[in-house]
């Protein structure tokens, strides 16, 4: 007698359609919290919508887009455990640059990738994501969790995010409004955000031998919480800044590190000098060059080395910028200048040596 066998099924090849479903319910809640007057319907359309109408206010408008990820960074959250922060990374990565150029962060989605949806999980990550939404002052208008069971590992994730804004045209900032004689103003990070972690985790776990739940008496906590230490986000305070102040252009510090971010938007006739002897990096820093042995200037091309946003201002701005970054709570510095750009090669240096 021929054994009756049993046909293939979605969920026996790994993938749970309630678990998703499930997914959405709790993550509801969150993406509540980050709608604007602009987002029609709610969570569980084909697409996000977004009233454009409130665009008409605008002469020229101009949209600005990104996208991006959190990197290696999500393999601490998966060993930790802990699941509602990697968002605010998320958001960062995608809403700081568009506000670079001056554009009101308006919108974003997500996109999700797990080894086997744990809903409880997903929910926790949306929740960051949202939360990150609220301080970038964007909704969060749709997203899409993918299940790829037997690619990824059952707590395997990954997480990534686009985003669109807005700016007047005639408020476009960059390259274009920089002139001889600017500051550099610096915004310090909140440490090492989402960038170099791959050269992080290779030197901390492989090198030293260091585990997550290490206490770390410069660090004060243990290895886990300052890896997982959120990135600012620093769009509210940049719009805010323009409002109140004249600005140039900003930067963004991400991957490649300060010098080579910052070159970005220096026009090819200038040059930003940078001093390392206005701040002192977090010790975080320093931990990573100790412990790897790894080169002063292998570190600033990985690493933000405690500055996660710079303006370039006019002179006459500086005092005001100051003193508007202080009362948003940003902890702010005249770093550089801008100069002419002589015989340097590249857009932006650093001189000096860092303060102790």
């Amino acid at each position: 007698m021929t054994e009756k066998t049993t046909g293939a099924s979605y969920a026996a090849a790994g993938v749970d359609i309630e678990a998703g479903d499930r997914a959405v319910e709790l993550m509801k809640e969150w993406v509540k919290k980050t709608q604007r007057p602009e987002v029609l319907g709610g969570l569980g359309g084909f697409a996000g919508l977004f009233d454009a109408s409130a665009l008409k206010r605008y002469e020229r408008p101009l949209l600005a887009s990104a996208t991006d990820g959190v990197g290696t960074k999500v393999d601490i959250a998966r060993q930790l455990g802990v699941y509602d922060t990697i968002g605010h990374d998320l958001v960062a990565m995608v809403m700081d640059d568009i506000v670079v150029c001056g554009a009101e962060p308006l919108f974003m989605t997500d996109y999700i990738c797990v080894g086997k949806v744990h809903p409880e999980r997903v929910a926790a990550i949306v929740k960051g994501i949202a939360e990150g939404c609220v301080l970038a002052g964007c909704a969060l208008v749709g997203g899409e969790t993918a299940e790829h069971p037997g690619l990824l590992g059952p707590d395997d994730f990954d997480v990534a995010g686009a985003g669109t804004g807005v700016v007047e045209y005639d408020r476009l900032l960059g390259a274009d409004r920089i002139r001889t004689g600017d500051a550099v103003i610096a915004m310090a990070s909140s440490g090492l955000h989402s960038n170099g972690y791959s050269l992080v985790r290779h030197v901390l776990f492989d090198r030293a031998g260091m585990s997550l739940d290490q206490e770390v008496a410069e660090l004060g906590r243990t290895l886990g919480e300052e890896l997982l230490e959120p990135t600012k986000i620093y769009s509210l305070d940049c719009l805010a800044l323009t409002r109140t102040a004249e600005v140039h252009a900003y930067s963004h510090i991400t991957g490649g590190g300060l010098a080579a971010n910052l070159a970005r938007v220096i026009p090819d006739h200038l040059h930003a000098t940078v001093d390392r002897s206005t701040w002192a990096p977090g010790a975080i820093f320093d931990l990573v060059g100790t412990a790897g042995r790894v080169e002063q200037l292998e570190l600033e091309k990985t690493l933000n080395m405690g500055v996660g946003m710079m303006a370039v201002v006019p002179g006459e701005s500086v005092d005001v910028a100051l003193t508007a970054l202080a009362d948003r709570g940003v902890d702010a510095w005249v770093a550089g200048e801008i100069l002419d750009r002589g015989d340097h090669a590249e857009g932006a240096t650093l001189t000096g040596s860092y303060a102790s």
